[in-house]
């Protein structure tokens, strides 16, 4: 049996998984080539398009045909024509904040240009550092590998893109010249926000993390600067760590003169043996109504690409990356329902007795949310 269902938000996921662990037979979530479990949060959570798919469900009679469909409808996952639509879904309407604990393994998870592209590092404590640039990097270029062209997924800040071009697609679109702006400013005191949420509706990530536009700053327009929803912090290592420099040889050589000079050329490279970082993030509902329009689908997707971030991103120079562990905290309300630091203290793990050089996950405690600790009014979702 093949039913198309519904998905699009962590609730119907969730949903979705919840049903089909009540069938005793094999359940899958097709979606194009992709095929997951559909028992499976983190499968479901891995489709490249999260809004809809298709279960496959080898069931033998027509009892077991209607009691899957009745459940299916009563969780509101069949899927409707009428409900695909090309715009956004609405704005989210709670509070989240999350965090993600990665690890990596012989590689470089960022390098510091100002130190030779040494892993960073903080000089006082010996912890490590990721920036949260680097963070956003991989989820933009996640969003845009499975997105690719799709309408309203383009990505504003992203390698060879020339901001000023992307800030001219605004003007195009509505067009404005922008000789005329303080004219058109005066006619229409709403043009700034036609200008923003334009911005919104084309870059996922403008919507997600907001921008400073300098073409729409120059031209005295306020929607030049957008504060994005989601923030995430620097991660830090959960233990200090120790680089190690490397010396690498090559056999080719660069030029003709230093081939007549000598055999082999030699480089060097950082690594990090082992490390486990640890990040926090924050998804503002408040901002997403009044600014951008972050949707439950832009939700959605930026968990997949957070949970997948490094699996579309490895090089020589990264080693082994993977994220460990994601949990998110979803508030009962758009403000929120306690403050991020509680939420934050109740995720911990630590080095194992005995361990004084972790080299894997193994080696440490599993990674366990203080439930007990989580104030009323927060639910608490394990995304891996």
């Amino acid at each position: 049996m093949k039913i198309k269902v519904t998905l699009g938000t962590m609730q119907n996921a969730s949903k979705l998984v919840s049903i089909a662990e009540s069938i005793s037979c094999d359940v899958d979530l097709c979606y194009g080539r992709y095929i997951v479990d559909a028992k499976s949060m983190l499968g479901v959570l891995s489709l490249p398009d999260f809004a809809y798919g298709e279960l496959q469900i080898p069931v033998e009679t027509e009892e077991e045909k209607r009691r899957i469909l009745e459940k299916l409808a009563e969780a509101g996952l069949l899927y409707e024509k009428k409900r695909r639509r090309n715009k956004m879904s609405e704005p989210i309407k709670n509070r989240y904040e999350f965090v993600v604990l990665f690890d990596v393994e012989n590689g470089n998870p960022n390098g510091d240009p100002d130190a030779g592209n040494m892993p960073r590092i903080d000089p006082e404590t010996g912890y490590g550092i990721v920036t949260d640039v680097c963070l956003k990097r991989k989820v933009r270029n996640y969003v845009e590998t499975v997105k690719e062209d799709d309408p309203g997924f383009d990505i504003y800040v992203k390698d060879g893109s020339i901001l000023n071009v992307n800030d001219a697609r605004a003007f195009e679109a509505l067009g404005i010249d922008a000789k005329d702006i303080k004219k058109l400013k005066k006619d229409d005191p709403t043009l700034d926000e036609k200008i923003r949420d334009f911005m919104c509706r084309t870059f996922f990530d403008v919507r997600t993390f907001g921008a400073v536009m300098t073409t729409f700053v120059k031209n005295s327009l306020n929607c030049g600067q957008v504060r994005g929803p989601v923030q995430l912090t620097f991660a830090r290592s959960v233990d200090p760590i120790i680089p190690q420099e490397i010396t690498i040889t090559r056999v080719a050589k660069t030029t003709e003169e230093r081939a007549e000079a000598s055999n082999t050329e030699m480089g060097r490279k950082y690594v990090v043996p082992y490390a486990l970082y640890r990040g926090e993030g924050y998804v503002s509902a408040n901002l997403a109504r009044k600014s951008t329009g972050f949707s439950e689908d832009d939700l959605a997707l930026l968990w997949d690409a957070i949970v997948n971030m490094f699996e579309h991103d490895h090089s020589a120079a990264r080693g082994k990356m993977a994220v460990r562990a994601l949990v998110v905290f979803k508030h009962d309300s758009e403000l929120g329902n306690a403050p991020s630091y509680k939420l934050f203290d109740a995720v911990s793990t630590q080095k194992k007795a005995g361990v004084e050089a972790p080299r894997s996950i193994d080696d440490y405690e599993e990674i366990t949310v203080d439930e007990g600790a989580v104030p009323e009014g927060v639910t608490v979702l394990r995304m891996v």
